[in-house]
C-alpha cells in the first residue's frame, strides 16, 4: 500500500493537466470580460448614431 501511494504522489501528469484547465479557465474570464466591455461599447456607439439620424431626419 506505501509503494502504491508514493507512486502515486511521484506522478505529475495529473498536475499538468489541471494547471492547462486553470489557464484555459483565466483565458476564458478574460475573453468573457473583453467582450462584455466591447459590447457596451458599440451599444453606445450605435445608440448615439441611432439619435443623431433621428434628429437628422426630424430637422428635414
Amino acid at each position: 500500500m506505501k509503494k502504491i501511494f508514493a507512486r502515486l504522489m511521484k506522478d505529475e501528469s495529473g498536475a499538468t493537466a489541471i494547471e492547462y484547465g486553470l489557464i484555459a479557465a483565466l483565458i476564458s474570464v478574460a475573453l468573457i470580460g473583453g467582450a462584455t466591455a466591447l459590447g457596451d461599447q458599440l451599444d453606445l456607439l450605435f445608440n448615439g448614431l441611432k439619435n443623431e439620424m433621428s434628429t437628422a431626419v426630424t430637422n428635414m
